[in-house]
């Protein structure tokens, strides 16, 4: 980590002249899909970008490693933790990145911010009117609404908005969204994210996956023989991975040797444990909580089938954003099951990559599992497919193809 002290004298020589500040209160090594948007975005202009972001856990030694230069305000919720870290850590975010993107512009001069989510918005805003920059501020989702909270807040996002030389959106669901709550004239674009396959540390080399899938299968006991159902998200009500286990039990019926795996924790686990036991399908149902990224490749090629029945909950259908486990399922081969709504479909193309149903349609969200797990000609056929929809990418130097 760069501290304030350091910023006139400890610089990579092989970054002599960037002009991008990128800031962003989450970046790696925090685990979170922003923070991998940014880095990924990153890795695109090494040469152009410097990096200015909140402290995390381990960040010292993975900044070193990196081909830019990261700076880092303190992080109280990292220092301190509970509820006077999670209190104070905003006001940290909103502050430091102000006084530390003024220092860095003195030292750099650089000509562009680009702005990681809208969150802590009014320092971006306060360094448009001090700065002679141009930025570009990027919008996921639930930062949105976040910004939509009082009619004040609302009133200066729209203003940030609208000084932006561009708007960037992670989906057109969200672009759309923001389009219909905004009257603006800020050029928007859509960039999608990428799965980046050192992530899962195994790099652009799969040929050890064959090995992960044997592993991961023979921790819970699953033939190989046997199709294996996966679903990686935070266990929570509006992603209904109780409709997933409802179907168990109609697979087995008609023959279908099937297994479930769930990748992560929240608070319906209990729920869904119980819910697998009253359907005596609780050894098939397997559990693995939080798996971290570096082992997610083995759960990957573990299954056959990716499953995510998303609801359309008015209250959260901009948690999740772009669908980025669908993308990573795509990546790694995987046919994807997934409900015919908001950003999905972007990811998920019905009979191209994977299957698209009505969630609250029992005969439907069964007849494609059914379909899946009896045809490996088509599982096969759509993993194809998806991984070239996986390896599509629009590069961010478009941003600046008109400035």
């Amino acid at each position: 980590m760069e501290h304030i002290s350091q910023l006139g004298t400890n610089i990579r020589e092989k970054t002599s002249f960037p002009d991008i500040l990128v800031i962003s209160r989450l970046f790696l090594p925090q685990e979170a899909v922003i923070s991998e948007y940014i880095y990924n975005r990153c890795l695109q202009d090494p040469e152009r970008i410097i990096v200015l972001a909140a402290s995390c856990a381990g960040d010292k030694k993975f900044d070193e490693t990196q081909q830019f230069p990261i700076y880092r305000w303190p992080s109280f919720q990292y220092w301190l933790g509970g509820f006077w870290g999670n209190l104070l850590q905003p006001l940290v975010n909103l502050v430091g990145s102000f006084i530390l993107a003024i220092k860095l512009y003195f030292r750099y001069h650089y000509r562009y911010i680009e702005w990681g989510h809208s969150y802590e918005f009014p320092a971006l805003l306060l360094l448009s009117y001090l700065l002679p920059i141009r930025f570009f501020i990027y919008l996921h989702g639930h930062d949105i609404r976040t910004a939509l909270s009082n009619p004040v807040w609302r009133s200066l996002f729209k203003l940030t908005l609208s000084r932006a030389t561009g708007i960037v959106c992670n989906s057109v669901f969200t672009r759309d969204y923001l389009r219909n709550t905004f009257r603006l004239p800020t050029p928007t674009h859509v960039i999608h994210p990428v799965v980046r396959p050192e992530k899962f540390s195994i790099g652009t080399n799969h040929s050890n996956l064959d090995d992960l899938r044997v592993k991961v299968r023979q921790i819970y006991n699953i033939p190989e023989t046997a199709i294996v159902i996966l679903s990686v998200g935070q266990l929570v009500k509006h992603k209904s991975f109780e409709r997933v286990i409802e179907n168990l039990p109609l697979l087995l019926t008609i023959g279908i040797d099937v297994h479930y795996i769930l990748c992560g924790q929240g608070a319906c686990e209990t729920e869904l444990k119980t819910l697998a036991q009253r359907l005596r399908v609780d050894q098939r149902v397997h559990f693995a909580g939080q798996v971290s990224e570096s082992e997610l490749a083995g759960y990957y090629a573990a299954c056959d089938i990716f499953a995510m029945l998303t609801l359309d909950n008015a209250k959260t259908r901009f948690m999740d954003g772009f669908g980025v486990t669908y993308l990573e399922a795509s990546y790694f081969g995987k046919p994807v099951i997934a409900s015919r709504l908001g950003s999905v479909i972007e990811v998920v193309s019905h009979e191209e990559n994977g299957l698209l149903v009505n969630p609250k349609s029992g005969y439907e969200v069964f007849q494609a599992f059914k379909r899946l797990c009896q045809d490996q000609q088509l599982r096969e056929q759509l993993g194809r497919k998806g991984k070239e929809f996986a390896r599509r990418k629009t590069l961010h130097r478009m941003l600046y193809q008109e400035n």
